[in-house]
C-alpha cells in the first residue's frame, strides 16, 4: 500500500491526514509540533470568545434599548460590536472544534469563506475606526455643527460604504490569492486560512502577487491610521484649550478609548500584513494572528465600557430590565 505523502513528523495525526491531497480539503496545523499547548489554547480560545460575544452583544443591546445612546458615537460602536462579534465568529468556532477532536481539516469552501469574510471585516473595521475618530473630531472641534454634519443619513452612508468597501476589497485580494497555482501538499502552518499561509501553498513565484497585496494592505491599512492620527492631534489641541478639567478629562477620556483600541487593532495588523514573511518566526506570527482576530475584539468592549461614563450608567440602567424583568 503506497504511503501518504506530505505529512510533518510528529505534527499531524493519521486520522486527520486522511485526505491531505485532496484538493478540497487544507490541513490546518497550527500548533500541531507542539501538543502540549493544545489544552491552554483551547480554554484561553473558549475563554475569549465567550467574553467577547457576552461583550459585544451587550454592547449592542444597550446601545439600542437605552434611548440616550441613539448617537452616532453609539451608532458607530454598535456597528463596530457587530464586526468584532463575525470576525471571531468566522474562525474560532472551527478552531475549537479542530483543538477538541484532534481534527485538523477544513474544507475548501469552508477556507474560502473564512478568507473572504476575516479579510473583509478587516478592512470594514479599519474604515469603521477612521469614521468613528472623524466624529469625535467634530463633535470636539467643531460642536456647533456637529447635528447639522453628523446626520442620520450621512452615518448611514459612510458606514454602508466602509462596508461596501471592505468586501469589495476582500473579494479582490481573495481572488488574488486563491488563483495562484497550488503545490500536491494542502497543508495550511497556521490555525485558519489567513491570507499569507494561503499563499505559501503557492508552486509559482509569489512576489508580483505580494506586491499587489501589499499594496491594498497600505490603502486599507496606513491611509485610515493616518487620517485617526490626523483627527486626533486637532482633537488633542482643541481639548488643551477647554478651560474646564472636567470637560478635558471627559473628552480625553472617550478619545482616549479609542485610540487604545485603534493601537490594538492597527498595530497588530500592520504587523501581520505590510512586512516580509520571513522576518519573524512561524509561531510569533501566528500569536499575533491570534491577537489580532481573537484578543482585540475581546478587549474592544471592555474598553469601551469601562472607560465610558455614559456606557456604564446605561448598563447600569438597561441590564436589569433584560434579565429581571418578567412581563
Amino acid at each position: 500500500m503506497p504511503q501518504k505523502h506530505g505529512t510533518q513528523k510528529g505534527t499531524v495525526s493519521h486520522h486527520s491526514c486522511a485526505n491531505e491531497s485532496s484538493p478540497r480539503e487544507f490541513i490546518l496545523l497550527g500548533f500541531s509540533d507542539k501538543p502540549w499547548l493544545q489544552m491552554p489554547l483551547f480554554v484561553l480560545l473558549l475563554i475569549s470568545y465567550t467574553i467577547t460575544v457576552f461583550g459585544n452583544v451587550s454592547i449592542m443591546m444597550v446601545c439600542i434599548l437605552e434611548p440616550k445612546l441613539h448617537t452616532p458615537m453609539y451608532f458607530f460602536l454598535t456597528n463596530l460590536s457587530i464586526l468584532d462579534l463575525c470576525y471571531t465568529t468566522s474562525t474560532v468556532p472551527h478552531m475549537l472544534i479542530n483543538i477538541c477532536c484532534n481534527k485538523k481539516t477544513i474544507s475548501y469552501g469552508g477556507c474560502v469563506a473564512q478568507l473572504i469574510i476575516f479579510l473583509a471585516l478587516g478592512a470594514t473595521e479599519c474604515l469603521l475606526l477612521a469614521v468613528m475618530s472623524f466624529d469625535r473630531y467634530v463633535a470636539v472641534c467643531r460642536p456647533l455643527h456637529y447635528i447639522v454634519i453628523m446626520n442620520h443619513w450621512f452615518c448611514l452612508r459612510v458606514v454602508a460604504f466602509s462596508w461596501l468597501t471592505g468586501f469589495s476589497n476582500s473579494v479582490l485580494q481573495s481572488s488574488l490569492t486563491l488563483n495562484m497555482p497550488r503545490c500536491v501538499h494542502q497543508e495550511v502552518d497556521h490555525f485558519f486560512c489567513e491570507e499569507p499561509a494561503l499563499l505559501k501553498l503557492s508552486c509559482a513565484d509569489t512576489k508580483p502577487i505580494e506586491a499587489e497585496l501589499f499594496f491594498f494592505s497600505v490603502l486599507s491599512l496606513l491611509i485610515p491610521v493616518t487620517l485617526i492620527l490626523i483627527s486626533h492631534c486637532f482633537i488633542a489641541h482643541a481639548v488643551l484649550r477647554i478651560r474646564s478639567k472636567e470637560g478635558q478629562k471627559k473628552a480625553f477620556g472617550t478619545c482616549g478609548s479609542h485610540m487604545v483600541v485603534v493601537s490594538l487593532f492597527f498595530g497588530t495588523g500592520i504587523y501581520m500584513y505590510l512586512q516580509p514573511p520571513s522576518s519573524t518566526s512561524k509561531d510569533w506570527g501566528k500569536m499575533v494572528s491570534l491577537f489580532h482576530g481573537i484578543i482585540t475584539p475581546m478587549l474592544n468592549p471592555l474598553i469601551y465600557s469601562l472607560r465610558n461614563k455614559d456606557m456604564k450608567e446605561a448598563f447600569k440602567r438597561v441590564m436589569p430590565r433584560i434579565f429581571f424583568y418578567k412581563k
